[in-house]
C-alpha cells in the first residue's frame, strides 16, 4: 500500500489541478491503471486484478508458452544466419 501511495504522489499529486473533479478523475484513472494494467514485479509480472480474480496462474502459464516459442524461434533464426 505504501508503494502505491508513493507512485500516486509522483504521478498525480505533484501536478496542479484547478477543479476538485479533475483531481478525482486523475486518481480514478491511476487506480484503474495500477490495478488492471500495471504489471507488478513482486507478483511475477501479473496485474493485481489477475491475482484477485485468480487468473494469475493461467496468465503465467500462457506467458511461459509464449516465451518458449519465442526462444525457439530465436534459436532457429540464429542457426539459419550462422549457416
Amino acid at each position: 500500500m505504501e508503494r502505491c501511495h508513493q507512485i500516486l504522489k509522483k504521478c498525480i499529486l505533484l501536478e496542479n489541478y484547478f477543479l476538485p473533479g479533475d483531481l478525482e478523475t486523475q486518481i480514478e484513472v491511476f487506480v484503474d491503471h495500477y490495478n488492471h494494467q500495471r504489471y507488478h514485479e513482486s507478483l511475477r509480472n501479473v496485474t493485481l486484478a489477475d491475482v484477485y480474480c485468480g487468473c494469475d496462474k493461467t496468465n503465467l502459464q500462457q506467458k511461459e508458452r509464449i516465451k518458449g516459442k519465442l526462444l525457439e524461434m530465436r534459436r532457429l533464426h540464429h542457426k539459419q544466419r550462422a549457416t
